[in-house]
């Protein structure tokens, strides 16, 4: 462990709301959270290098086995279909929808396991060069919020309740290894502290003056390091500790913001008008759109599955699209100024904005396993690809968005009140 100023150690500026926080002595177990926004500011896990790491090897191992064996089988009137992971890629790129086999590569396998990885090489006490070391660390934080895997289980699950009207489902060798895998990634990550891996990286930079608890870092001439937490003056660019330059707010965060939201709601509209996926029975096709699927498992009368797909592929994209919006306007310094609230509607979406993918990945599931020859075949369309870019643009907008001006604009309006009430006392 680097050694580390004990008073740079004792202050932390919550990267959600900007309060400057004096940090407690944190038993083993134990979180510390902002008092004003409750985000986690930190985590003293017990047994910190033991606990991901074996969380994270354990994750591998399951992945490896999870991709070696049949996933999952279907019968059909005496024809049987078996997939394996890797071959749900495949099938996706002889249909020529080479994104979206990109697409699940990447989100489902891809940054999962590079995210394991990464936190072998981390947590561990591995020689590594110093800047290789500073930039998986750097990675890593930020690829968090992309891997999906647990995403696609769910898909997986739905695919099941809509195959079983067609034929006998089988569940392969590798189903439950990946299912282990998917919430041993989530463990591994769960007992990684962001603050304790840079603590083994470098030292804290020395405070440039002693700040004040309970006041924003901007109004004490201090900025948060976005990657590493350090605290700066907002006068330096650039982090010593990280290497990351940043500003004391992110730089035209709402204009950034409300072009990827504009981009997501042009591109929402033609991705619910087009199929999404076509499914040939008998040499018929048979297009389905987003909402023409819910309607589907309605008539068959699967209520919970279509509620599923309703609520993740047409209501919180919605209502998402919806939520960015009202927090520029809130943030450009219109609306009531309630901070709390505010900062809630962010946390959910930015939350649930990636379980919209689970269509995605129940479309992906079907491709590949309904190959059934002349009886029934299942094909993806190009609505599936442009929801699925409907999905990162609002996961991109909600990174653009800095939750940093919810609380700046709170904080002037709690300003001018206050004058304005010492103007009147003084007037009285």
């Amino acid at each position: 462990m680097c050694a580390t100023s004990p008073q740079a150690q004792q202050w932390m500026l919550c990267p959600q709301c900007d309060l400057t926080v004096r940090l407690p002595a944190v038993p083993a177990g134990s979180r510390a959270r902002c008092p004003r926004c409750h985000t986690q500011l930190l985590a003293n896990w017990h047994e910190p290098r033991r606990r991901p790491t074996g969380y994270a090897l354990a994750a591998l191992f399951m992945l490896v086995l999870a991709n070696l064996f049949p996933f999952i089988d279907m019968h059909v009137a005496g024809l049987s279909s078996r997939i394996t992971l890797p071959e749900i890629p495949r099938v996706m790129v002889r249909e020529d929808y080479r994104s979206l086999a990109s697409l699940f590569l990447l989100f489902v396998q891809g940054i999962p396991a590079f995210c394991m990885v990464t936190i072998l090489l981390l947590v561990n006490r591995i020689a590594l060069p110093h800047p290789l070391r500073r930039g998986l660390a750097r990675i890593l934080f930020q690829l968090r919020s992309w891997g999906m895997a647990e995403i696609f289980m769910a898909g997986v699950l739905v695919s099941f309740v809509k195959l079983m009207a067609y034929g006998e489902i089988g569940l392969g060798s590798s189903f439950w290894p990946w299912c282990l895998f998917c919430l041993l990634q989530l463990r591994a990550f769960q007992c990684v502290d962001r603050r304790w891996v840079w603590q083994q990286i470098d030292a804290l930079p020395a405070l440039p003056f002693t700040p004040q608890a309970g006041k924003s870092g901007l109004q004490q001439g201090l900025r948060s390091c976005p990657c590493c937490t350090a605290i700066l003056p907002v006068t330096q660019p650039r982090c010593d500790r990280c290497g990351v330059a940043a500003a004391p707010r992110r730089r035209h965060s709402l204009q950034w913001t409300l072009a990827l939201l504009l981009t997501s709601v042009m591109l929402y509209i033609p991705s619910n008008i087009m199929p999404i996926m076509v499914t040939e029975t008998l040499g018929s096709q048979y297009p389905s759109t987003i909402m023409g699927g819910v309607i589907l498992l309605m008539s068959d009368g699967s209520w919970p599955v279509a509620l599923v797909i309703f609520i993740a592929s047409i209501m919180v994209p919605s209502l998402k699209m919806v939520a960015i919006g009202w927090l520029c306007w809130h943030a450009s310094g219109r609306g009531q100024r309630d901070g709390e609230k505010m900062h809630l509607i962010y946390e959910v979406v930015e939350f649930v904005g990636r379980w919209s993918m689970i269509d995605v990945f129940v479309i992906a599931v079907l491709s590949a396993l309904v190959r059934m020859g002349q009886l029934m075949n299942v094909y993806p369309a190009p609505g599936a690809l442009l929801f699925a870019l409907v999905v990162i643009l609002t996961m991109f907008a909600a990174i653009t968005f800095d939750p940093r001006l919810i609380w700046d604009r709170q904080q002037e309006t709690e300003r001018k009140e206050s004058r304005l009430d010492g103007q009147q006392s003084r007037d009285c």
